[in-house]
């Protein structure tokens, strides 16, 4: 069997970690190699208590892991793979081995070919797993046939991640937002119950049937895409509800000139960490993938006391499910209107530039490309320092902090306030005691420099919107200053 891999330009002579060869004169890989499954070191979280893992095995799939490698480099590979070891772990599971093959692209067929899906076969029969894991989406069938093979079920990375975004939401509108995805994904999938009953059959059937032959009119699998169908439609009106409501209070912090800055970045970055370090939100905070679904908005001040407000986000993983980004694109553009995304990523990660890749391009997705953006390294206590140099020369104007430390959160108060766009005004008013709504607008939505009282009145000196230093005009005791600074008495 002969297996393409691209156009051999980026491996013209090169020599694999395990010595074999790539050949791009013919654009092929060694026989032996193109022919093995190579295992991933290290996946394994089999216990060896054997009590343990008895009791355990009551409530844990035994799964294992199997990816198809066809372009970047193998290091890339096994990061991908053990990412799936993780997210496996997450979703309750308990994995035995992994396996990559290299192939030039995925088998249409069976995902990894029909040799290959064999000996995976093999594989699952002696470690004794329940379970194949996918690190891709498959088609449905792909699905079918891939089991058909191995005798046990398999799900791909979609349906992973789908389960742990379900286990995970707590709230009205993720549970929704997760029930949407899951449907969306189910609906190509669903799988009839024999060829007697796929399809519809009125009148006189082909070979003369009759009486006892005819069809119900409907079928189960036609019937239940019906109701997938209605249920999806009911929760897009849902969310659509929520989102109205997301609108009002957007409106509202936007006509108080209350700036919007939104954390972003990928699962188990720190994002929830930082939101409490910089607050103390006293948001969940867990050692594990997708612990945050449902956004959480908390206010927080500059150095010099300008208020904002703080979002923290769902977190983004490399191949982010499409139905995901869909039934999540209400919450994700809560970005799209932010003044500033503070986008953290691990400095601790193997390979943080995939995590910043793969963050950025959801962000596009959703119409946040365009955003100001501050990269925030994080968990510094406990990355390399030559890794972290690196990182910080590629991102220019990022930042070091550890949430769990402390360390740098004052220097990223201080970015944060620097890159807020400047909208206030400087004013210096007579407001009579009649208005006190008014000083009592500027000390919510703006930033007080002084206010005296006296027989006449409050004298305020604040820097505030625009609109609200228009309605303070008829009050302006001096002309209001040029520049957004303080007034020096």
């Amino acid at each position: 069997m002969t297996t393409a891999y691209g156009d051999g330009a980026d491996f013209e002579g090169a020599q694999f970690d395990d010595g074999t060869q790539f050949d791009a004169a013919t654009g092929e890989l060694d026989l032996e190699d193109r022919h093995a499954l190579r295992r991933v070191a290290g996946l394994s979280t089999e216990l060896t208590d054997v009590t343990e893992v008895e009791y355990r095995a009551l409530r844990l799939e035994r799964v294992v892991l199997v990816g198809v490698w066809t372009e970047g480099t193998l290091a890339g590979a096994e990061n991908s793979m053990l990412e799936l070891s993780r997210l496996a772990e997450t979703a309750g599971s308990e994995v035995l081995d992994g396996l990559i093959q290299r192939r030039g692209r995925v088998d249409p067929a069976t995902y990894v070919g029909a040799g290959k899906a064999a000996e995976l076969a093999e594989i699952v029969t002696a470690v004794g797993a329940d379970t194949v894991i996918a690190d891709g989406e498959l088609s449905p069938s792909q699905l079918r046939r891939l089991e058909s093979v191995v005798r046990v079920k398999v799900i791909d990375r979609t349906a992973l991640i789908l389960d742990i975004f379900a286990q995970h939401a707590k709230s009205r509108e993720g549970k929704a937002q997760v029930e949407l995805a899951q449907l969306q994904y189910m609906l190509p999938r669903l799988r009839g119950w024999g060829e007697s009953l796929s399809r519809q059959a009125g009148g006189r059937v082909a070979g003369g049937g009759g009486i006892g032959t005819r069809g119900p009119g409907e079928t189960k699998i036609e019937t239940d895409r019906r109701r997938i169908r209605t249920r999806i439609s009911r929760l897009r009106g849902e969310i659509a509800g929520f989102e109205t409501g997301r609108q009002v209070q957007r409106s509202r912090r936007k006509r108080n000139e209350v700036p919007s800055v939104v954390i972003a970045g990928y699962t188990n970055a720190g994002k929830s960490s930082l939101l409490n370090a910089l607050t103390g939100a006293g948001v969940l905070v867990e050692d594990a993938l997708f612990a945050t679904l449902d956004p959480a908005v908390r206010r927080a001040e500059t150095p010099s006391g300008r208020l904002f407000t703080l979002t923290d986000t769902v977190g983004f993983v490399r191949h982010l499910p499409h139905q995901l980004v869909d039934s999540f694109r209400s919450t994700l553009e809560e970005s799209a209107d932010a003044d500033l995304i503070v986008h953290v990523v691990d400095g601790a990660d193997a390979d943080p530039a995939a995590q910043l890749a793969a963050v950025r391009g959801v962000l596009a997705e959703v119409g946040a490309g365009q955003v100001p953006e501050l990269v925030v390294i994080n968990k510094i206590d406990s990355a390399d320092p030559v890794e972290l140099k690196a990182l910080q020369l590629r991102e220019r104007g990022s930042v070091l902090v550890s949430a769990r430390t402390g360390a740098g959160l004052d220097e990223l108060r201080a970015a944060i306030e620097e890159a807020l766009p400047v909208r206030e005004r400087v004013v210096l008013a007579l407001v009579p005691y009649s208005q006190a709504g008014l000083v009592a607008r500027a000390h919510a939505a703006g930033e007080v420099l002084r206010a005296e009282h006296g027989p006449d009145g409050t004298l305020l000196e604040a820097r505030v919107s625009p609109e609200l230093a228009a309605e303070l005009a008829q009050f302006t005791l001096v002309p209001e200053p040029a520049v957004a600074a303080p007034v020096v008495g």
